[in-house]
C-alpha cells in the first residue's frame, strides 16, 4: 500500500479560494463563475453567462493571488481563469478602489433620465452604482449625446444611456447568428448600431433588451405603459410552438403588459422567441370577444351563459352523432381536449381531429415526442432537415442547431424552398414539392449502398432512385457521430407527407441518428397522447370537411386560417345546418359560418397543460384575467356537458378533471399515399413565422415586422420569363390578385405563396397545381 498522500479532486477540478470561502471549480473556468457559485456577488455589466468573454466594462476588477504571490494590478474577474492555490479577495481597499473608479468613469455620460426609464427599478446600473457610485459627480463638461436609430417595431433604442458593454453585439453575433449590430468609432465616440439604421430582423431580436443592462434597449409595445414594481410576475409557457418556452407574464390589473423568459437549461435556457414575448398584443384585439352570442333570425345576439348553453345544446343534439365533426385547435390544453372527446362520445360522433393542416392521413400519424432531446441537438456533429424552416417553425430549437454548427456540426437540408438559415448548409436539395419525395428517396439509396435494409414498403421505391456523391456524403456525415433528423411543418403538411415521414425514419435509423418530427401546434404530441383523433369509422380532418357534415363543433379554431384548405373548410361550413363554436375570438369569418359563439379564455388566462416536444407535460396555472363573461375552456364544457347530462362531466374542480384523464394512443399504420403525377406549378405552402394562431395574426407589432412578409406570388427568375412576367406586377391565382415577386430561393416548377394570409388562406393548399396569369 503507498504512503503517498492521495488527493480526493477530480482531475479537471481546481481548488481556490475568494474571499476566505473554499471552492472548487472546472479547469478553465473564469474567477466570476466561481464567485457565483458561492454566492459572492461581484459587479460586472459586460459579462453574461451565455455570452463570449469580452472583458470591456472592467467592473470585475478583483485581487489576485497564485503561487502565494499576488498580482500586481487587480485582475478582470469575467476574464482571469482560475489556477489551483489561487486566492481572490473581491472586496479589498483596491478591488473597491477600481471598482468604483470605474462606476464612475461609467457614469460619466449616462443621462440622469432614471425616473422615465423604462429600464427604472430593474436596471443593473442603478443597482451597481447604488452600492458603488459616488453622490457627486466630479465631472462637469457635456455629457456626450447619441442620435437613436429606428431598429424596428420591437425593441426601443435611447443609445445615449449605452455604456457599449456589448452584450448585444455579441448576442447578436454569436446566439442569433445575423451579424446585425455592431461597434463604431473608437473611444467617446464608440457607438453601438446597425450602422444603416435598418431594421433587427432576427426572430430573437427582442433578447438584446434582456441582456442590456441598462434601458439603452427596451420593449417597444411596453414603452411608458408600466413601472417594473406596478408588474405582477406569473409563470407561464409559450403556445404558438411545442418548445413550451417557460416565460413570467408581468401583468397588471389582470393585463399582461410584458412577457420575459424564466430560465430552462432543457427547454429555453434563458432565451425567448419575440413571437412568444410579444404575442400578448394579440390578446386584446378589437374582435376578442368577451359575452356568449347567439345567431337568431340571421342576426347576433348577446345574450347570457344560462341561453347561449342552451342554444348549444339545441343545436347539437339536433344533428345525428354520425353527421357531427369536432375539429380542435392543435393548441388546445390536455384538459379541455379530453371534455371534447367525452363531449363528442356523448354526441355519438367519431368524427374528431386536431390536425388541422395536414394533407395526408395515410399513415394515420400523430405527433410524437422527440427521439434526440432538444438539450442535445447543440451537440449534434451532423443534422438533416426534411421539409423545415427551422429558423421560422421553432427559433429556438434552430439556436440549439446554430451552436451546434459553431462547433462544426454539418446540416443538409431537402427542402422545397431556400429557406434562410443563420449557418451554412453542408449540402442541399431545394426541389418543387412534387420533387421532394425522389430527392429523399436518392438519400435513402445512398444508405442502403451503405449497407443499411430498406423496409419492404420502400424498399421498391428506394432500389428504383439514383443518389449522388452529395447524398453519400450526407449519410457518411449522418454515420460519423451524434447526428439528427429533423422533418419540419413543411414535410407534416405536405400532400405526400407519409412518404416523407416513413423515408426520414428510414434513414434516421440507418444512420443511428435521432428522429425529431416538428409537431404542427403547441399541444400537438398532448393530444395525439389522449386520442383526439378519429375513433372507429370517424373521419379525419380533412375528411370532415371533404364529405361536409351537417354539423360542426370548432373548439378555438379560426376558419380559414387555421385549415390547410381554407376554401374547402368555408364551404363545409357554410354548408352545415350547425355549427357551434368555442372561441376567444369572433371574426367575420367564424360569424358567418357560426350559430353559437361561447367565448373561452387563451392559455395565459386558464390553467391548463400542454406536452413539449420532449413529451414534458407542463401545467401553468391562469396569469391574466379573461375578458367580460369569457370562461376558461374546460368550465365552459364542463357546463354544456353537465347540461346535456352526459357522463364523467360530475367532476368539481381541475384536480378532479385530471384525476379522470386517460391516454388513448392513437394507432399509426405503414401505409403511404397514393403518388400523383405533377402538373404544371405546384404550391408551396408555408405558415409565415407570426400568422400560425389567431392570437399572433392580431399582433400589431409582430405583424409590423419585416419578418412577417406581405402576401405574394413567389417564383424564380426562369419561370417569370417564361411566363413573361416582371417582378412587381399584379398577378392573378385563383381568385387572388397578388404582387408578383422574383425570388431566387423558389426552384423551378413552384410557385410559394404563404397560408394563413387575409388574402391567401382560401387559395388552393400545398402542392396543388397553381395557374398564375397577368391580372
Amino acid at each position: 500500500m503507498s504512503a503517498q498522500p492521495t488527493s480526493n479532486v477530480a482531475p479537471d477540478l481546481v481548488n481556490i479560494e475568494v474571499d476566505g470561502k473554499p471552492v472548487q471549480i472546472r479547469k478553465g473556468a473564469m474567477i466570476i463563475e466561481a464567485a457565483d457559485a458561492v454566492g459572492i456577488a461581484i459587479p460586472r455589466f459586460c459579462y453574461h453567462r451565455k455570452l463570449p468573454i469580452a472583458a470591456n466594462c472592467r467592473m470585475c476588477l478583483v485581487d489576485v493571488e497564485l503561487g502565494g504571490r499576488p498580482m500586481p494590478k487587480p485582475q478582470p474577474a469575467c476574464a482571469t481563469p482560475v489556477g489551483e492555490g489561487m486566492k481572490v479577495t473581491t472586496r479589498s481597499d483596491k478591488a473597491l478602489k477600481f471598482q468604483k473608479d470605474v462606476m464612475e468613469f461609467l457614469l460619466i455620460n449616462h443621462p440622469l433620465d432614471c425616473p422615465i426609464c423604462d429600464q427604472g427599478g430593474e436596471c443593473e446600473l442603478q443597482d451597481v452604482a447604488l452600492g458603488y457610485g459616488r453622490s457627486v459627480s466630479r465631472y462637469t463638461e457635456r455629457k456626450r449625446t447619441i442620435a437613436d436609430e429606428n431598429i424596428g417595431p420591437l425593441v426601443a433604442t435611447e443609445m445615449t444611456r449605452c455604456i457599449q458593454c456589448t452584450r448585444c453585439i455579441r448576442f447578436t453575433s454569436e446566439i442569433a447568428g445575423s451579424y446585425e449590430l455592431g461597434g463604431m468609432s473608437r473611444g467617446e465616440n464608440l457607438q453601438i448600431g446597425t450602422y444603416i439604421g435598418k431594421t433587427v430582423e432576427t426572430e430573437l431580436s427582442g433578447n438584446i433588451i434582456d441582456v442590456c443592462p441598462v434601458g439603452a434597449l427596451t420593449n417597444k409595445p411596453f414603452q411608458f405603459k408600466a413601472r417594473a414594481w406596478e408588474l405582477i410576475a406569473k409563470p407561464s409557457i409559450g403556445y404558438h410552438d411545442a418548445l413550451g418556452s417557460n416565460l413570467w407574464l408581468h401583468t397588471r390589473r389582470g393585463e399582461v403588459l410584458r412577457t420575459v423568459p424564466r430560465d430552462n437549461e432543457t427547454v429555453n435556457e434563458c432565451w425567448l422567441s419575440d413571437r412568444d414575448r410579444y404575442s400578448h398584443q394579440g390578446m386584446y384585439a378589437a374582435d376578442r370577444i368577451g359575452q356568449p352570442e347567439v345567431k337568431r333570425n340571421g342576426q347576433w345576439q348577446q345574450t347570457t351563459w344560462e341561453d347561449a348553453l342552451a342554444a348549444a345544446a339545441e343545436a347539437l343534439k339536433s344533428v345525428p352523432g354520425s353527421e357531427l365533426g369536432v375539429l380542435v385547435h392543435p393548441a388546445t390544453t390536455n384538459e379541455e381536449a379530453d371534455l371534447l372527446l367525452r363531449l363528442a362520445r356523448g354526441l355519438g360522433s367519431a368524427h374528431v381531429d386536431h390536425r388541422l393542416r395536414q394533407l395526408d392521413f395515410a399513415d394515420h400519424a400523430v405527433a410524437t415526442s422527440f427521439g434526440l432531446p432538444v438539450a442535445e441537438v447543440s451537440q449534434v456533429q451532423a443534422a438533416l432537415l426534411v421539409g423545415s424552416d427551422l429558423r421560422r417553425e421553432m427559433p429556438l430549437l434552430n439556436h440549439r442547431l446554430h451552436q451546434a454548427t459553431k462547433q462544426g456540426a454539418k446540416v443538409y437540408a431537402v427542402n422545397p424552398a431556400a429557406f434562410e438559415f443563420n449557418y451554412k448548409l453542408a449540402g442541399a436539395a431545394i426541389v418543387p414539392p412534387q420533387g421532394m419525395v425522389d430527392a429523399l428517396l436518392a438519400l435513402a439509396r445512398a444508405a442502403v449502398a451503405e449497407g443499411a435494409a430498406a423496409p419492404a414498403a420502400l424498399a421498391d421505391a428506394i432500389n428504383a432512385a439514383a443518389s449522388d456523391e452529395g447524398d453519400h456524403a450526407a449519410i457518411a456525415a449522418l454515420k460519423a457521430g451524434r447526428a439528427v433528423v429533423i422533418l419540419g411543418e413543411a414535410a407534416a403538411t405536405h400532400p405526400e407527407a407519409s412518404w416523407l415521414r416513413a423515408i426520414a425514419r428510414f434513414i434516421a435509423s440507418a444512420t443511428g441518428a435521432g428522429y425529431d418530427e416538428l409537431p404542427v401546434g403547441a399541444n400537438a404530441i398532448g393530444l395525439g397522447q389522449l386520442g383526439v383523433v378519429p375513433g372507429n369509422g370517424g373521419l379525419d380532418a380533412q375528411g370532415m370537411l371533404a364529405q361536409p357534415r351537417k354539423g360542426y363543433v370548432l373548439y378555438g379554431v379560426e376558419p380559414p386560417h387555421d385549415f390547410a384548405d381554407g376554401a374547402q373548410a368555408l364551404a363545409a361550413l357554410r354548408g352545415a345546418q350547425q355549427v357551434v363554436a368555442f372561441s376567444a375570438y369572433a371574426s367575420p369569418a367564424l360569424r358567418e359560418v357560426a350559430n353559437v359563439i361561447l367565448p373561452i379564455a387563451l392559455l395565459p388566462e386558464t390553467d391548463g397543460t400542454l406536452v413539449n416536444v420532449d413529451g414534458l407535460a407542463q401545467s401553468v396555472q391562469a396569469g391574466a384575467r379573461a375578458p367580460g363573461e369569457a370562461r376558461p375552456g374546460w368550465r365552459v364544457l364542463r357546463a354544456l356537458g353537465g347540461q346535456m347530462q352526459f357522463a364523467g362531466f360530475e367532476f368539481d374542480d381541475l384536480g378532479g378533471l385530471r384525476d379522470g384523464i386517460v391516454a388513448r394512443a392513437a394507432a399509426a399504420r405503414d401505409a403511404l399515399a397514393e403518388r400523383k403525377p405533377a402538373t404544371g406549378l405546384a404550391r408551396i405552402a408555408t405558415w409565415p413565422i407570426y400568422r400560425g394562431d389567431a392570437v399572433l395574426r392580431r399582433a400589431t407589432a409582430l405583424n409590423a415586422h419585416p419578418l412577417n412578409r406581405a402576401p405574394a406570388v413567389r417564383i424564380n427568375a426562369a419561370e417569370a420569363a417564361r411566363l413573361g412576367l416582371a417582378d412587381g406586377v399584379q398577378v392573378r391565382v385563383a381568385d387572388a390578385t397578388l404582387p408578383l415577386v422574383v425570388d431566387h430561393a423558389v426552384p423551378e416548377g413552384a410557385v410559394w405563396i404563404e397560408a394563413a394570409q387575409d388574402t391567401t388562406a382560401t387559395l388552393p393548399p400545398y402542392g396543388a397545381a397553381i395557374t398564375v396569369s397577368k391580372a
